[in-house]
């Protein structure tokens, strides 16, 4: 049988895998040969594999392309699938977020968080800089407003200088008057100067492009709902089946592969509970982020600025954003809540958000701010810590004892974007190191 799938180079074009037996979409062959057929890409698999694809990559977002990509384009003897539920792809937490390019200041030394945040920037302003996705480097402003919030900035000064060595410096009360007149900061100024923002939709557009031009296959409106390994002791030994259900249909086929990577995002524990038995499930939390755009001209702000750090905020706090317009939002805040459907925003908060920009831009003028978006980000603790230190939750990104060729990734909320790229260096270690 054979695997036909429609080509596309853009983001919003659906592609599915239909029903193995019934569609004319989906079949699957074991000839070893890769064909092309006018707009359509044939994919198979030498008969040595055992399995329709080499990797199967679950889960859209900017993490999922990444290491799709990247793994497509470590040889031209693998065949890679991306399966994303949504008929597009990054339509959650990926498209959902302030769109910032962090610096890796916020996280222990240990952790994977500070690791593949430092790497990870670098890998992003390296491939902006070659495939001209749209960024900047407007860098942070750290602010302080009590002699409490000034020592959490001397703690992140210190690990920044003795401990990860990313560039920092303070801000000086002249400086910061010349450059941001309008922004209080009544007990210090922390700068990161590499701090950015980045568009997005536009890096997504590029790595899938990248992928696909590896020979990678894109398969949109495609949730896994069943996930089996074909072999045992260990498991996945022989490789693993996927049910996937094409999302406007509802029809189900069976897809096989040699090696799984769980980037579901907000999807990702419902894929590890698939796998693993009831006694090693695990529960998802979701921190709702509610952003409001700021229309007025005044105050004109052009660094992104952004609280102290709060022990057990669940965030950065409600930050000052810009896009590469140079269009001001505020947020995220942090609002539990139950489902990851629960994408409106909630105007409730509204006045929360006020009083706390109002403590670093007193002259907002508060009837500019507008609703805007919502984002969720999945984390596998409620009211933790942001940072290091009691309740912090660190990126999981391991191989699961017990199994083979199956890499979960959980947890990978804020720097997961700065940290795509290096997450796929990761990943693919994982398999290949």
């Amino acid at each position: 049988m054979t695997l036909l799938l429609t080509q596309r180079s853009r983001l919003t074009t659906p592609l599915t895998i239909r029903n193995a037996v019934t569609s004319s979409i989906l079949s699957i062959t074991r000839t070893g040969q890769q064909q092309h057929h006018g707009s359509y890409r044939l994919f198979s698999h030498t008969p040595a594999a055992h399995a329709d694809f080499t990797h199967a990559v679950i889960g859209g977002g900017v993490v999922g392309l990444a290491i799709a990509q990247q793994l497509a384009r470590r040889s031209s003897s693998h065949s890679t699938l991306l399966l994303e539920r949504h008929p597009a792809v990054g339509t959650e937490t990926s498209s959902r977020n302030s769109e910032v390019i962090h610096a890796g200041i916020y996280y222990g030394a240990d952790s994977l968080k500070t690791e593949l945040c430092i790497r990870g920037k670098y890998l992003l302003y390296e491939l902006c800089e070659k495939h001209s996705v749209p960024h900047k480097r407007v860098g942070k402003w750290i602010v302080a407003q009590n002699q409490t919030q000034r020592e959490a900035l001397q703690r992140i000064h210190d690990f920044c200088v003795n401990e990860i060595n990313v560039p920092v410096r303070w801000v000086s009360a002249e400086e910061a008057q010349r450059r941001e007149p309008s922004v209080r900061a009544e007990a210090g100024i922390l700068e990161s100067p590499t701090t950015g923002i980045i568009d997005s939709h536009s890096l997504m557009v590029c790595l899938q492009g990248r992928l696909e031009e590896a020979g990678g296959t894109v398969a949109l409106a495609s949730a896994v709902t069943a996930i089996k390994p074909l072999g045992d002791n260990p498991k996945g030994s022989e490789g693993w089946e996927l049910t996937v259900r094409d999302s406007s249909t509802g029809e189900t086929s069976t897809i096989t592969a040699e090696t799984i990577i769980n980037s579901a995002g907000l999807g990702a524990v419902d894929i590890h509970n698939m796998i693993v038995p009831p006694e090693q499930h695990k529960q998802m939390f979701y921190a709702k982020g509610n952003y409001f755009s700021y229309p007025a001209s005044s105050p004109k702000v052009s660094t992104l600025i952004y609280p102290a750090p709060e022990p057990g905020a669940g965030g950065l706090g409600t930050h000052l954003t810009l896009d590469l317009a140079g269009r001001i939002k505020f947020g995220p805040d942090v609002e539990w809540v139950d489902s990851p459907d629960d994408l409106a925003v909630n105007s409730a908060r509204l006045p929360e958000a006020i009083k706390e920009v109002k403590k670093y831009l007193p002259d907002l003028d508060e009837t500019q701010l507008q609703p805007d978006y919502a984002g969720i980000r999945p984390k596998l603790g409620k009211l933790g810590a942001v940072a290091h230190g009691k309740g912090f939750v660190d990126f999981v990104i391991r191989k699961e004892e017990g199994y083979e060729g199956w890499v979960n990734l959980l947890n990978i909320e804020s720097p997961g974007l700065t940290s795509s790229l290096a997450i796929a260096e990761k990943v693919e270690g994982l398999l290949y190191g």
